[in-house]
């Protein structure tokens, strides 16, 4: 790479290195008190979990009075929701969590996350609840107030070779998620039975029920009225007791940070997936055209970004491995010919471990099934297409053999004394002749024999004034 394109690498490793790190955006500061609002929307990962951590942090180094996590989400994943309820436990101001606007709803994670906040809030036609935890490795049936009651035909059941491990470790799953919404509700006082309804039995709840069974606090219209509502209240903040005082005071938006916005996108799973396959194929074209460069630096970049994804991402490695193993099949079709089955095996693989590579049912969590069958029928038109070149192939006649080579005929480049040896053009090519007839430069002749890489040629046409 030249000096220039090193320069300009350099300048724009330094600008998303500097991007990456820099805090959470807000409005400008000034001296009065304020309010700190971060919206939470979307499913909750780890990209989500940093943002929130990170703008809590930054609200509580600002002087914030409280903190508004404005929540709209269908839940996320374990990890990510446990860093956000420990963000919010560890403030030092209180975090007032409010499930907005209307439509929105906190649940599964979502509900975790409000039972965690010292005032929980709704807007109008919100709803939360369904807080089954789900088991992103393998199947958890959805438990029920029976679950804890073994049936009589239980021991048939334990005959079958992992029921009775796949049961006690759904029911470790389970026991923790009750225990975790428990805790918190009693730490705030609020309904710690309904909490459990909604882990063990994924019970729902809209604003208006919420309200009147104790899971939240109060209904607000926006978060205006969720300052004045919580204004005055006792809340209980790291181990202190902390009485309210937010009426009237301004709001002030955090927003994510580029960091946090590039993580947003990569852990996508659909965008993980496609630059892993991007990074594959990349290398792939640079060693069929080495030299090019631009597929490998692309390709390695898309790879790397895509496993730092992938690490970040419940993934199936049986699906990855899977998914490797298609490439490798339909990359061998090309260069070992098997009527297509290698290729065929190829893309099944390739599909079934596209499908296993997230093996989760947290929502937002999957790979888009069109973008899975959108690349697996580019691969079937590419091996269909490789096919009917290679059956062509077969059914063409030969362009060498000695067979074909007694029908070409040429052009002498040279003289040629009788028995003597020279050079012809046949074909295109330069070859080594020998003629048992004197024969002069330019003169047209045809293959009659083969020796090897030495050809025997007779005259077929002798220009005007010269004899053969």
């Amino acid at each position: 790479m030249s000096r220039k394109g090193w320069i300009v690498w350099g300048v724009i490793a330094g600008i998303v290195l500097s991007l990456a790190w820099a805090r959470p955006t807000a409005e400008a500061a000034t001296g009065d008190a304020f309010v700190a609002r971060i919206q939470l929307t979307g499913p909750i990962g780890p990209a989500t979990a940093e943002y929130v951590d990170s703008a809590i942090a930054h609200a509580n180094d600002d002087g914030a009075k409280a903190v508004v996590l404005q929540m709209d989400t269908p839940g996320g994943l374990l990890d990510s929701m446990r860093d956000i309820i420990a963000a919010i436990l560890a403030s030092k101001i209180p975090v007032l969590g409010y499930v907005a606007p209307g439509g929105a709803r906190a649940a599964s994670a979502g509900t975790y996350i409000l039972y965690a906040c010292p005032i929980a809030a709704m807007a109008p036609a919100t709803h939360l609840g369904a807080a089954t935890p789900v088991d992103i490795g393998g199947r958890t049936p959805m438990p029920s107030p029976l679950n804890n009651i073994a049936p009589a035909s239980s021991k048939s059941s334990d005959k079958n070779g992992g029921d009775a491990a796949s049961d006690a470790e759904n029911n470790k799953i389970l026991n923790d998620a009750i225990a975790t919404i428990r805790s918190l509700a009693q730490m705030h006082g609020r309904n710690a039975t309904w909490a459990e309804q909604a882990v063990r039995g994924a019970a729902t709840l809209t604003a208006d029920e919420a309200v009147a069974q104790h899971v939240v606090d109060f209904i607000a219209a926006d978060t205006t009225a969720v300052l004045m509502q919580a204004d005055g209240r006792t809340v209980r903040v790291d181990g202190a007791t902390v009485k309210l005082s937010l009426r009237g005071l301004p709001v002030r938006d955090y927003l994510p940070n580029w960091r946090a916005r590039f993580l947003g996108v990569i852990t996508n799973p659909t965008i993980a997936y496609v630059l892993l396959l991007a990074g594959i194929y990349g290398l792939i074209l640079e060693a069929f055209h080495p030299g090019s460069f631009y597929p490998g630096v692309t390709g390695g970049i898309c790879l790397l970004v895509g496993l730092y994804a992938l690490q970040l991402l419940p993934v199936s490695y049986a699906g990855l491995i899977l998914m490797l193993l298609g490439v490798m099949l339909l990359l061998t079709e090309v260069f070992v010919s098997t009527a297509g089955v290698l290729g065929v095996g190829g893309v099944i693989a390739f599909v079934l471990g596209s499908v296993m590579l997230f093996r989760t049912d947290v929502p937002g969590y999957a790979v888009n099934l069109g973008v899975i069958a959108g690349i697996a029928f580019c691969a079937m038109v590419i091996l269909l297409l490789l096919l009917r070149l290679v059956m062509r192939a077969r059914r063409a006649r030969a362009f060498n053999g000695d067979d074909q080579m007694l029908q070409d005929t040429g052009e002498l480049l040279q003289a040629i004394a009788a028995g003597g040896e020279g050079w012809a053009r046949i074909g295109g090519e330069r070859w080594r002749v020998q003629s048992e007839a004197a024969l002069p430069a330019g003169a047209r002749v045809r293959v009659i024999g083969r020796q090897g890489l030495l050809l025997r040629i007779i005259a077929t046409h002798v220009r005007e004034g010269e004899s053969s």
